[in-house]
C-alpha cells in the first residue's frame, strides 16, 4: 500500500497576477486568460495581499521587487491561507541568491522576465515532482549580461563610476554598454 500522499494540481484555474509593469501584466493576464486561467491581475502588494485574503487563488504569478515591497511577503500569505497555490516568481534582476529564496519561501518556479506566456503555463501546470521543461526561447547570455549590468546600476542610483567598480570594469566601457540597446 503505497502511502505517500499524492500530490495533484488544484481543480480551480484561478490566477493572482502580479507585476508594477502594466503592458506586461496586461498581456501576460489576457495570454493566460485565453489559456483557461480566470485572471486577477493587481500592480502592489497590498492589492495581492487583499486578493489571498478575500479569495486566495489555485495559481499565482508574482513579480519580485515592487514599489510597495516583495512579492516574497505574498508568497508567503497565499500558502498561509492556500497550501496548493502554486506560486510561479518573475524577476527583471535573475539570480541565484533570489532564486533560493524564491524556492525556499514555497514558489516552484522562478522565471526571468520578460517570461514567455507559453513557458509560464508550463511551469504553472507541470505536475508537483517534475521538473519543467527548458524555455524554448530562453534569454541570451548577451541579455543576461545587460540585464545584471542594469541592475547593478540601478542598485548605484545610475551611479556609473560606482557600478564600473563594483563590476570591475573600465567606466568607459561601461558607459558605452549602457549607451546601446538591449540586445535579444
Amino acid at each position: 500500500m503505497n502511502t505517500t500522499p499524492q500530490l495533484d494540481l488544484p481543480t480551480d484555474h484561478t490566477l493572482l497576477i502580479l507585476d508594477d509593469d502594466a503592458p506586461f501584466r496586461t498581456r501576460l493576464g489576457r495570454a493566460l486568460t485565453a489559456r483557461g486561467f480566470v485572471v486577477s491581475a493587481v500592480s502592489t502588494v497590498g492589492e495581492a495581499m487583499d486578493i489571498s485574503r478575500l479569495n486566495p487563488p489555485a495559481f499565482a504569478v508574482l513579480d519580485m521587487r515592487l514599489e510597495d515591497g516583495n512579492g516574497l511577503d505574498v508568497v508567503y500569505d497565499l500558502h498561509r491561507r492556500r497550501p496548493d497555490c502554486r506560486v510561479i516568481m518573475l524577476t527583471g534582476y535573475g539570480n541565484i541568491a533570489t532564486a533560493v529564496a524564491a524556492v525556499k519561501a514555497g514558489a516552484i518556479d522562478y522565471l526571468a522576465k520578460p517570461a514567455d506566456a507559453d513557458d509560464v503555463a508550463k511551469a504553472l501546470l507541470a505536475m508537483p515532482g517534475s521538473a519543467p521543461e527548458p524555455p524554448i526561447n530562453p534569454m541570451s547570455a548577451d541579455r543576461v549580461r545587460w540585464e545584471h549590468i542594469q541592475r547593478i546600476y540601478e542598485l548605484c542610483d545610475h551611479n556609473v563610476s560606482e557600478t564600473a567598480r563594483r563590476l570591475n570594469m573600465h567606466r568607459r566601457t561601461l558607459q558605452r554598454i549602457l549607451a546601446k540597446r538591449a540586445p535579444q
